[in-house]
């Protein structure tokens, strides 16, 4: 159940927050058309029914705890703000893998999915499922009220289609062409609404490697060389709450609630996704974004920063009670946040540079002095997956004297200003970010590493800018994270097929064969103890090849919000990462907008009213 990409935009998880022009009456959906404005040519394969096997033993979940309020409003429009506008609405094909287009995913729904506190397998587009004795093949019965944001039903042969267009070589996504080929093997159609996916070999966990999205065949149809260039803008119909209604390129993007969504009285979906608009406003600076907020034209802010938890929300709008504070811990697994080093670059070939360059980061210092012990030092890249996660790691902590030794059996020097040189090598790198407010953060670094004799220099980009260098392995260290899914996955980011060549997730550049074994015996095997085995051998590898250096990991979310935003009395699940996300079939839409306390609350900020202040520390599923 793919819901969001892979690289959730330049260090937005990290920051503790979310990271061609259309003007669409804001009362009419998009409808869906082809790129040249006309229905699209209908796909190419041939509509083939089979019998449906005997003895399936049909499963279904509508038992398990519902985690909405009934005291939900419907209304409202819910402000937020992006640091950049989003380079293509594309979800697959060059420069579509930045954070925003999580948010489209969002409203992409799968077969199925997990129960945020359970996880049960829950009913999205399929109704029911069953799995097959040969551990490969999963039975679904599709939901058959599910339609397109366009009104066109989605059936069986929007799942036939979705192997056509990911696998297709005119989408240029490499990730997908090798997913949809090496995992799924086959769409089988029974009827319009019911089908089997099968996977190419047997898996553990199966439900959660198969259960795929539709893709709307009457959009797109026949793909053809134009793909990239004739997508790049379009509004693809969507099955989710929400989808596009607006654009402003470069300015802002609006999403409007499809009032007569064919989920919204389903179980788990009910008294959920509440307000009718979703804005983002491109608003390219951090501290100009909190200005927007504290002014209530934004409705929610991140305080993951301490600054913003511990001091900058020491203002009126807090003391009167204007603004609620909530820190809501969680528990997910651990996004992989820290400093990816690009071995393309002559500096870091070496493992022992990279490694004296992990000895030379300060990040205890940074956790202590910056950002006030709130924050806890990530182990390694694989960290929060049960099971699958070894414990035995541990980062490589500053240490001077580790630096000297490592740098003088590579053969480096100590220049006459300290910095290590190798003949026309000089130990100076950049590290590209693109939020201001990690500067603090980067300058403790930067003076630490200076003392071992390593030259941070630091390279501030606009978060499209950033991730298009990154992606494009044009960095010399890249300072972000990438998001995290159920269980470990180390093809896409670390395997050598993806080295050396631009838009894949392999912005190391690790080409090491032993680890590229490593990785195709853990995608192959079908053995759950053999796979966490293998798990803990790569990131054991991982970790001694050094082009990771971990940095932090934060397992709560905290926020300040407006008083007119109300949640469930539970706040949120355990696998909340944002109580405010509005689009997520798994955790978002639990909030809505109360217009009665919106009124009031404008109406007591010009009178001088007050309200008594409120801060939350909910740590129900906090993980000691």
């Amino acid at each position: 159940m793919k819901r969001t990409c892979f690289f959730l935009g330049i260090l937005c998880l990290m920051m503790g927050i979310v990271w061609g022009c259309s003007n669409n009456p804001e009362d009419s959906e998009p409808t869906a058309q082809s790129a040249q404005g006309e229905p699209a040519p209908e796909a190419a394969f041939e509509k083939v029914y089979q019998p449906l096997p005997e003895g399936i033993q049909w499963l279904t979940n509508d038992s398990d705890p519902l985690y909405s309020s009934p005291k939900a409003i419907k209304g409202g429009t819910f402000h937020s703000a992006i640091l950049s506008f989003p380079t293509t609405f594309r979800t697959v094909g060059p420069d579509s893998n930045s954070s925003f287009a999580s948010r489209i995913h969002s409203n992409q729904m799968s077969l199925i999915s997990m129960h945020p506190n359970t996880n049960n397998i829950l009913p999205e587009l399929a109704t029911h499922w069953a799995f097959d004795p040969d551990k490969k093949t999963m039975y679904f019965k599709l939901d058959k009220d599910a339609r397109w944001s366009d009104g066109v039903p989605v059936t069986a042969w929007d799942y036939v289609y979705t192997l056509e267009f990911m696998r297709s070589d005119k989408i240029i996504a490499p990730w997908y062409n090798d997913y949809y080929t090496r995992v799924i093997d086959a769409v089988i159609v029974y009827d319009d609404y019911t089908i089997a996916v099968k996977s190419t070999k047997a898996l553990p966990d199966l439900h959660i490697r198969i259960g795929i999205s539709p893709t709307p065949q009457h959009f797109y149809g026949v793909l053809d060389d134009t793909f990239v260039q004739q997508y790049n803008w379009k509004i693809v119909p969507n099955t989710g709450a929400y989808q596009i209604s607006d654009f402003d390129k470069g300015k802002s993007v609006r999403f409007k609630r499809k009032k007569d969504w064919w989920a919204k009285d389903k179980r788990y979906f009910k008294n959920r996704f509440n307000v009718d608009y979703v804005v983002f406003d491109v608003i390219r600076d951090f501290n100009l974004q909190w200005k927007h907020f504290r002014r209530g034209e934004l409705d929610t802010f991140s305080l993951t920063f301490p600054k913003y938890w511990h001091q900058k929300s020491n203002t009126d709008e807090f003391k009167k009670g204007y603004i609620k504070k909530i820190w809501f811990f969680n528990d997910l697994e651990q996004s992989a946040q820290g400093m990816w080093l690009n071995e393309a670059k002559p500096v870091f070939k070496d493992k022992r540079v990279r490694h004296a360059f992990a000895y030379a980061m300060n990040i205890e210092r940074v956790i202590k002095k910056v950002l006030r012990g709130d924050y806890f030092r990530l182990p390694h890249n694989t960290f929060g997956y049960g099971p699958y996660t070894d414990h035995s790691i541990q980062p490589r902590t500053y240490d001077i004297q580790r630096v000297e030794q490592l740098m003088a059996d590579a053969g480096w020097i100590r220049g006459n200003d300290g910095i290590w040189v190798k003949e026309d090598l000089r130990f100076s790198v950049k590290v590209t970010y693109s939020f201001e407010e990690h500067m603090p953060r980067l300058v403790v670094l930067k003076e630490e590493a200076a003392k071992a004799g390593v030259e941070l220099i630091l390279e501030r980009l606009d978060s499209s800018a950033a991730y298009k260098k990154i992606i494009e392995k044009k960095h010399d260290v890249a300072w972000m994270a990438w998001s995290t899914k159920m269980r470990p996955a180390y093809w896409e980011t670390w395997h050598s097929v993806n080295a050396n060549k631009p838009q894949t997730n392999n912005i190391t550049n690790t080409a090491n064969p032993q680890l590229d074994a490593l990785i195709d015996q853990y995608r192959a095997s079908l053995d759950e103890a053999v796979r966490i085995d293998l798990a803990k051998q790569i990131q054991r590898m991982i970790h001694d090849h050094g082009s990771f250096v971990p940095t932090f990991m934060v397992p709560y979310v905290r926020l300040g919000y407006w008083r007119w935003l109300q949640l469930p009395e539970f706040y949120g699940t355990r696998r909340s990462a944002d109580l405010f996300e509005p689009f997520s079939p798994l955790t978002g839409g639990l909030f809505w907008i109360d217009p009665d306390v919106k009124k009031q609350t404008r109406s007591a900020m010009q009178s001088g009213q007050t309200f008594v202040p409120e801060t939350v520390v909910h740590d129900t599923y906090k993980v000691e």
